[in-house]
């Protein structure tokens, strides 16, 4: 099947719309380029902003059935809060797992305009680790405070899981989902990608390590400091932009196709 938006749609759609399919589609592509996909599962999730959708609540998911390395700004599926099509020229369906946590956090969390969830080896070998995440590197040191934990109840497909997870989140904008993998939010997308980016890296690190005997600790008033310092999350080095901006363009060097 193909889902490519012929000129004539693309041109009636609210710029908005299509800047925001834009952003997304890349996204998937780097997750593509970084190796965190999944077949043709997991998923990234932004809402569309008020100036398109009036104030309802509407958002862009991928087409189920697609590689993120396929996923382009016209195939992406607009839905509702519920998982429903909105557009309906386009051919592709919804994972009816892969809205469920994901619309539980739209919904209650205010911010949330993007979520972002992975299965990565590292990711998921730290989330079924008695421990969680240690604080004894360079990455997981810039997240204190920030990582909560939801247990595994199974696959994600029953509304009545909402309320105890976001119970479990609070706040906080990265989460360890138990025996399942990890999950990031934010206000815009780049800051839910570098965090999840983070979350990621200090994962990696320490799974790398673990075979090498007694970790050093980091001290938590060193953590704090570090994640205060941490210039990931400063609104004036773009909390997350430059590194997504950067990331951009090194997919468009690759492959520029997720702008159809």
């Amino acid at each position: 099947m193909n889902a490519v938006m012929k000129p004539a749609a693309q041109a009636a759609m609210h710029p908005d719309e299509w800047k925001t399919r834009l952003e997304l589609a890349a996204c998937y592509r780097m997750f593509a380029l970084l190796g965190w996909t999944e077949m043709i599962y997991n998923h990234i999730t932004v809402r569309l902003p008020d100036s398109v959708t009036g104030g309802e609540k509407q958002f862009l998911i991928n087409p189920f059935g697609l590689h993120y390395s396929e996923v382009t700004a016209s195939n992406l599926l607009k839905i509702d809060l519920q998982g429903r099509k909105l557009d309906a020229d386009n051919p592709w369906p919804v994972n009816p797992a892969g809205f469920t946590v994901h619309s539980a956090i739209h919904d209650g969390l205010p911010d949330a305009h993007c979520v972002m969830h992975t299965h990565t080896t590292n990711g998921l070998a730290v989330a079924c680790t008695q421990g969680g995440l240690a604080l004894n590197n360079f990455y997981s040191a810039q997240l204190h405070g920030m990582v909560a934990y939801h247990d595994f109840e199974g696959i994600t497909v029953h509304a009545d899981e909402a309320p105890r997870l976001l119970k479990n989140m609070g706040d906080k904008p990265v989460v360890i989902l138990r025996n399942h993998g990890l999950l990031s939010w934010g206000r815009t997308l780049p800051l839910a990608f570098v965090r999840l980016w983070t979350l990621q890296r200090a994962c990696d690190v320490q799974v790398a390590q673990a075979g090498l005997g007694p970790a050093i600790p980091v001290s938590e008033a060193v953590a704090i400091k570090t994640t205060h310092d941490s210039f990931q999350w400063d609104q004036k080095f773009g909390a997350g932009q430059d590194v997504f901006d950067a990331l951009v363009r090194q997919v468009d060097r690759i492959d520029a196709s997720y702008k159809n």
